[in-house]
């Protein structure tokens, strides 16, 4: 056995180990070694491999898997451009706190500066986005190598999935190998390739942090931000605090939820009441939110079991890893807030009534999908879209680390693929078309059970709601901002042999989300950006107490 070979072996063999359950490669001469032997894991049923053409979308495919299992999964790429390519994905992974595994494969260093063949620096790539680079020495025959290699592996998987620092987030490993780069006959390898009788090789165990006692007194409110989890909905019901949750924070559900907090923020005398914030999650969705993050006569709790937290006001006065809420608020502050709320809905629904507009198509979307449903939503407008549906699903999946629209869809056939039933996806039409690739998918890969649903304005819909959007810039804004593509949607689809409908209307929506998800199909509902500003204004006014 060859040491390319010997290696690639190894390490997939201490990945699975360690827990990996789905691997993502994207074709390559030098990651050849590491691509065989994850096929090799997939024909045992070891682990389930995808293969993508196209580095971006193998990462963020992976990034859908990682958000579906909440398990570690590795990307292998070769060397030379295709490892940056990844770095999109690497800084969701590491805004989000993802364990993603880079693999990237290289030549050996001595190549390096030599003009070798896609050959460039590597080293430490990612920069600070990563949370561990290690570049692995080039594989030799010489006893010794097989304890490096998966001691560097399994820690490598405990610092992507936080076990010691509580602080998940992607790793680097960057692989020289030498040639040959397919397996050969030879001598056996000079000691036992296998590891530990069980488990990893090293086994990595968690730190932990004690939660901290929080009374009742002041006009509370909780923030669930993205990833928030259940803690914030707990909290919240604990304390009899009306809870504020974005989609995707895995907590709008049960009693305190107030589902038309961004609107009520705006136009609602109780904002002004308000005492004290809980933060939990990365709360990035609205401009209200960050308004009474950053009041001076607001008190800020961030509740993070991390290392990092999610302070843009440089506001908090304190920073928790957990809670205990010592007893409930016996006024009625809750009580108050959810009356809002009830009265809110009606007003919202009768503006949203006329015709198809974004948060309309996000509710019915939301809707199809259910309570038990998985619902994946694109940055931009389509996920505050939802966070002003009446009920989302618990499990909603979106890529807010940095809020990009980059590899939506391959987020949501990972976190399809991941889910296992059907699933759906809402997202605009400049998404769509960034990472069109990601419906590109080889005949022997893992098909998901994907509707997606385009919301088609023609352009950057969400610029109209801001200040670009303003009149006063008419001048430029349909040019720099508004960049309608006048792309056909359809034929896009039929490239990729992909099933394609066109709902015109929130009947004929609804009807082409009854149907059984099977396979991957696409839903267009084309709206008109011109509705946007205006439609922002009256859902305001609406609420707006005299």
């Amino acid at each position: 056995m060859n040491p390319s070979t010997a290696f690639a072996t190894v390490v997939v063999d201490e990945l699975i180990r360690c827990g990996v359950r789905e691997a993502v490669v994207a074709p390559g001469s030098r990651s050849a070694p590491l691509a065989l032997a994850l096929a090799a894991a997939d024909r045992e049923g070891r682990l389930r491999l995808h293969v993508r053409i196209d580095e971006r979308t193998a990462g963020f495919l992976a990034i859908g898997l990682i958000r579906g299992t909440g398990l570690p999964v590795p990307v292998v790429t070769t060397s030379g451009t295709a490892v940056a390519n990844l770095h999109p994905a690497v800084l969701e992974a590491s805004h989000s706190g993802l364990p993603l595994i880079v693999l990237s494969a290289d030549r050996p260093p001595a190549l390096r500066g030599s003009g070798a063949n896609q050959t460039t620096d590597q080293l430490k790539v990612f920069g600070s986005a990563v949370r561990q680079f290690h570049e692995m020495g080039t594989p030799v025959r010489e006893v010794g190598q097989v304890a490096y290699w998966r001691s560097q592996v399994a820690r490598a998987v405990a610092n992507a999935v936080g076990a010691r620092s509580a602080d998940p987030g992607p790793v680097h490993l960057n692989c020289p190998l030498a040639e040959p780069l397919v397996p050969t006959d030879g001598p056996e390898w000079p000691e036992p390739l296998s590891g530990r009788s069980t488990g990893p090789w090293t086994a990595v165990h968690a730190a932990a942090g004690q939660p901290s006692a929080v009374q009742p007194g002041p006009k509370t409110v909780v923030v669930a931000g993205d990833g928030a989890s259940q803690a914030a909905r707990l909290a919240a019901e604990a304390g009899q605090w009306p809870l504020f949750a974005e989609p995707s924070s895995r907590a709008r559900t049960g009693p305190a939820v107030v589902s038309a907090y961004r609107l009520l923020l705006q136009a609602s005398s109780l904002a002004g009441e308000i005492e004290r914030v809980l933060v939990f999650g990365h709360p990035t969705l609205s401009r209200p939110i960050a308004k009474l993050l950053a009041r001076p006569d607001v008190e800020v709790i961030v509740v993070s079991p991390t290392g990092l937290w999610p302070d843009a006001a440089r506001r908090a006065s304190a920073v928790v890893t957990g809670l205990e809420v010592s007893a409930a608020d016996t006024t009625d502050w809750l009580e108050r807030w959810q009356h809002a709320d009830q009265l809110a809905r009606p007003a919202i629904d009768k503006v949203l009534a006329d015709g198809m507009n974004g948060p309309g198509i996000a509710a019915i979307v939301g809707e199809a999908a259910g309570a038990d449903g998985m619902l994946v939503v694109a940055s931009s407008n389509p996920i505050r879209d939802l966070d002003l549906a009446p009920a989302v699903p618990i499990r909603t999946v979106a890529n807010r680390g940095l809020a990009g629209i980059d590899g939506t869809i391959s987020t949501a056939v990972g976190a399809a693929l991941a889910n296992g039933g059907p699933t759906y996806a809402l997202i605009g039409d400049l998404a769509f078309l960034h990472d069109s690739n990601g419906l590109v998918i080889g005949p022997d890969e893992p098909r998901p059970d994907l509707r997606i649903v385009v919301v088609n304005d023609n352009g950057g819909g969400i610029f109209s709601t801001l200040e670009q959007g303003d009149p006063t810039h008419a001048t430029h804004f349909e040019r720099i901002f508004g960049t309608p593509h006048h792309t056909n949607l359809e034929a896009l689809c039929a490239a990729t042999s992909t099933p394609y409908h066109l709902a015109e209307t929130p009947e004929a929506l609804r009807a082409a989300l009854t149907p059984t998800v099977a396979g991957i199909d696409v839903i267009e509902a084309r709206i008109s950006r011109t509705t946007h500003r205006p439609l922002n204004e009256a859902l305001v006014a609406a609420l707006t107490q005299p």
